[in-house]
């Protein structure tokens, strides 16, 4: 059985836009790269793991100042040891999938155009896991190996949408959207989706990498819900992933934020059930999952398991 570790490095900014929380203190524009990249990064060499960052072209951008340059630099030594680096798109505009194909174009080549002087750049995650016909043509024409966007969990969308729904009744409306709910059919295992139609099995240039979810009832296996979850429910899942071939497990930088030692203010704290968990705790629930996952799981990055499966589908 194979395993991909990826971390998805939205900023701070980010979740309050999902929150509709306005604009956060300036001096926390790079907190996921300078604070909790390095924790995350410490944890996956102490278990000899590679994994995938998913990183948004802004944060890593050097001519926009030195903040973006030393952002820049860590990832491009990640690299260097062994790691991947994948497409967020340029600023992490959440409907994406929705946008004209101008701009589609120019969030996701302009992030390449970034990333391609630190690393080769192989895959895409899409903000909010949505994914369109254009976005496809997009990747494919970049000679991208995989996407890794689809994120077929009906629990997860359930939440998603009473949670937009209560702040929408606020007047405090979410800055996400609600993803083309047919990507909740797609096949939960790696598949060639069809150009126009990402969300069933066709034939592709490029292979897709689902977000995972435990067999039959599709339950999200991800880093977040992992990490809040009692002890008895992430034994649960884990073993319930032993039923599928590819376990695509991803994290957030967030996971990695502590709110007191990081100056995270309440206002997110109270609306980021992660958050209220200190970070000692969340590095020793990660270590644990982590020796659960490589006791069982053969650990490789998304590149590595595009690589494999366009020979196998």
């Amino acid at each position: 059985m194979r395993c991909a570790v990826s971390i998805d490095l939205d900023g701070i900014a980010c979740y309050y836009r999902i929150h509709g929380l306005g604009t956060p203190p300036p001096e926390l524009e790079h907190a996921i790269h300078e604070r909790a990249l390095p924790r995350a990064a410490a944890l996956f060499a102490r278990h000899g793991i590679h994994v995938t960052w998913f990183t948004v072209g802004r944060d890593v951008d050097a001519t926009l100042g030195a903040a973006h340059a030393a952002n820049a630099e860590r990832l491009a030594a990640l690299a260097k040891a062994g790691d991947e680096l994948g497409n967020h798109s340029y600023s992490h505009p959440y409907e994406l999938a929705r946008m004209p194909r101008a701009e589609v174009e120019h969030e996701i080549t302009a992030c390449h155009e970034v990333l391609k002087r630190l690393a080769i750049v192989r895959g895409f995650r899409a903000p909010g896991y949505d994914l369109s016909p254009v976005m496809l043509d997009v990747l494919a024409r970049l000679g991208y190996r995989y996407d890794s966007s689809v994120f077929p969990s009906p629990a997860y969308y359930a939440a998603k949408a009473a949670v937009m729904t209560v702040l929408a009744a606020v007047g405090r409306p979410s800055g996400a959207v609600m993803t083309n709910p047919r990507l909740l059919a797609a096949p939960p295992q790696p598949y060639r989706p069809a150009m126009d139609a990402p969300w069933r099995r066709g034939q592709a240039p490029l292979v897709e990498l689902p977000i995972a979810t435990t067999p039959w009832l599709r339950v999200h296996a991800i880093g977040t819900s992992l990490l809040v979850a009692p002890r008895w429910v992430r034994d649960r899942l884990v073993a319930a992933m032993a039923g599928r071939e590819f376990w695509n497990l991803e994290l957030h930088g967030i996971d990695f934020a502590d709110a007191e030692k990081d100056g995270i203010p309440g206002e997110l704290v109270d609306r980021q059930p992660d958050l209220r968990i200190a970070v000692d705790a969340k590095l020793d629930r990660m270590d644990q999952l982590l020796r659960a996952v490589t006791a069982r799981w053969q650990v490789q990055t998304l590149g590595d398991i595009a690589t494999t499966a366009q020979r196998e589908i």
